[in-house]
């Protein structure tokens, strides 16, 4: 019951309908349509990764690379022409002089002006392929723009003004989401060590949400305490959900007070150095699992039991609405099973 309670109450906030939106660009504000959970006012905010963990991380050279495994050079010229790279390009790609053929791998090593030759749907469908392969890490595991504002995450990322004219050329469709994969690319353009520095913490940034409650309650005072403790009697946060449903002066409350410990406790954050020591770092799946536990389960770090879990103790309901549809489209395009989708999930 506590796993089902997690998901609904964690996907009924992501698929709140924003009823109205601020029309300044600088920081984009919307209020969620009405509903038991009360007046919502939503700011989004970009989370970087601290020093400490930047240091920790693996960094690529500034030389792009693209990996083809278990193929031919006619395959792979096959492959490329079908998704729409053209003729000239491809032409260069397969100059002797620039790739390396071992076996039946090939690497291919473009240049900034043959990525930026490549149109959007060349991109993307080519991409696609490169992402089959860890060798193409970039591919694989992009960088996401969620919600698909450029601008907004590009405002105050710590790049050049050539680094971000080069970064809204690249930008490409993975399903629904706008997705990064140069960031060699980039790193031909930083000048120096700090430039270097802060094109690694621009590609760490990751889109949340600030989200305040307005007061005096509108809703329903019943409703608003049953949803936001999950329908649990015995929710720890339900002594402040009453304080402040008797309030009476117009004041804003953020929602993080009204989570979970472990999950008021991980809001905002980078996951800790030490966690990664357990051989992965938390992702949404364990997140989601260990949404109403005091205590985390580390073994929900283990895709595969993740992955197990939800398959065995969730069934999957139809979509309702149209922002549940985007929503399910997002988190297929970051690599979540099926089970993991459904905007409702229940035992």
């Amino acid at each position: 019951m506590k796993l089902k309670l997690a998901f609904i109450l964690a996907l009924k906030l992501a698929l709140l309908l924003p009823a109205s939106v601020s029309a300044a660009h600088e920081e984009p504000v919307w209020r969620a349509r009405s509903g038991p959970w009360g007046n919502l006012e939503v700011r989004t905010v970009y989370l970087e990764a601290p020093d400490s963990l930047l240091a920790a991380i693996a960094k690529p050279n500034s030389v792009t690379r693209w990996v083809f495994e278990q193929t031919t050079e006619a395959a792979v010229r096959d492959l490329i022409l079908r998704c729409g790279v053209p003729a000239a390009t491809v032409t260069k790609l397969l100059d002797p002089s620039r790739r390396i053929v071992s076996g039946n791998v090939l690497s291919f090593y473009p240049t900034i002006e043959d990525l930026v030759a490549l149109p959007s749907a060349a991109r993307a469908a080519l991409y696609l392929e490169l992402a089959k392969s860890p060798a193409n890490e970039y591919q694989r595991d992009p960088v996401y723009i969620l919600g698909g504002d450029l601008e907004d995450w590009l405002m105050d990322d710590g790049l050049s003004e050539s680094q971000k004219e080069l970064f809204r050329k690249l930008v490409w469709k993975r399903g629904d989401v706008l997705v990064f994969s140069d960031i060699q690319a980039l790193l031909t353009l930083a000048k120096n060590s700090d430039e270097v520095r802060s094109t690694f913490r621009a590609v760490t940034r990751v889109r949340s949400l600030i989200v305040e409650l307005h007061l005096p309650l509108k809703t329903d005072r019943r409703e608003f305490l049953e949803y936001w403790s999950a329908g649990q009697t015995d929710a720890p946060s339900l002594t402040f959900l009453h304080a402040i449903t008797q309030r009476r002066a117009p004041q804003s409350v953020d929602i993080t007070h009204f989570l979970p410990s472990l999950m008021r406790q991980r809001a905002y954050t980078f996951p800790e150095l030490e966690l990664g020591l357990k051989g992965r770092f938390p992702d949404c799946h364990w997140t989601s699992l260990n949404f109403f536990n005091t205590t985390p389960k580390d073994f929900y770090l283990d895709t595969r039991l993740a992955a197990a879990q939800l398959v065995e103790n969730y069934v999957t309901v139809e979509a309702r609405t149209t922002s549940a549809t985007s929503c399910a489209s997002w988190m297929t395009a970051k690599g979540c099973t099926p089970a993991s989708i459904s905007p409702t999930i229940s035992c």
